[in-house]
């Protein structure tokens, strides 16, 4: 979170401009985007799934339980595209 907080001026501000962030380079801005990710993957509860999401959701738990035979596990998925 070291650019976030190198960044505190901003909160003063009533909205920031892009043009304060492009300042960073590429690599200080993927961190900042990372930091503020993480902010938000600290409160779940208060991002709500959409009306589709969770039918989207519902619909695939039902084909899982219908062919639990069609799942593959995380790291055999993340070898086949290569991560």
């Amino acid at each position: 979170m070291v650019y976030l907080k190198q960044l505190c001026y901003i909160k003063s501000m009533a909205k920031p401009k892009i043009s304060d962030f492009l300042e960073l380079s590429v690599p200080e801005r993927i961190q900042l985007v990372q930091d503020i990710w993480d902010t938000i993957a600290e409160v779940p509860e208060c991002l709500e799934l959409t009306k589709e999401q969770k039918q989207e959701i519902d619909r695939r738990i039902e084909k899982l339980d219908r062919h639990p035979d069609t799942a593959i596990e995380w790291s055999t998925l993340k070898e086949r595209i290569g991560l």
